[in-house]
Formats: C-alpha cells, structure tokens, sequence
C-alpha cells in the first residue's frame, strides 16, 4: 500500500509473471511468423499443444503499446490489471488502450 503526499493512498502493482510470459509468447509467435518458422496460428497452436483461440488472443498481445508493454515488464501495470483484462480485447489505437486498461493518459 502507497499513502501519497496528498493523502492519496492506492495499491502497489507487483510483476505479473503470467502477463510476462504472455507477452513473451506474443513476441515469440511473431517472430516465428515474421522469419517463416510457421505459416499460421494454426500451425503455432498445434505445435504448443495449445488451443487457437487462446493462441490468437495471446498473440493480439503484439498490438500493445510500447510503454504498456514496458510498463508490464516493469510491474508498474494498474493493479487488478490481469491477462483476462486483454482477453476481452485490446483496441488498435494505443490512446484507447490506455484508457481501457487503466493507464495514465
């Protein structure tokens, strides 16, 4: 728990290990596409024995922005902020996804 200078008090968010390892699967899936490792989700889903719907949501990961992605890395996301947050949908403007996810405009 923070209590601010104004009196503000608020939680403090902590390394998500599991939000981590989801970004790091993203970025990983990405490449293996961008250097023709895989031809598809598909083909990535079959491979990690994992469903393609998960697969397809984990990788939507890839459309965050930098600084939410660094923040996450960082352990600074909102607290409450959960990978079932993203599986709702992550907007493609980078301002929506701040303000969807609860992060500072």
């Amino acid at each position: 728990m923070i209590v601010a200078p104004d009196g503000v008090i608020g939680m403090r968010a902590e390394r998500d290990d599991t939000l981590i390892q989801a970004v790091a699967r993203a970025w990983k899936w990405r490449r293996m596409l961008d250097r023709k490792e895989a031809q598809s989700l598909s083909e990535i889903a079959v491979r990690e024995k994992l469903g393609t719907t998960y697969v397809s949501r984990i990788f939507d990961l890839n459309l965050l922005a930098p600084d939410i992605v660094e923040a996450i890395l960082d352990g600074r996301q909102p607290v409450g902020l959960s990978l079932r947050e993203f599986a709702k949908g992550i907007p493609l403007a980078w301002e929506e996804q701040r303000v969807k996810f609860g992060f500072r405009v």
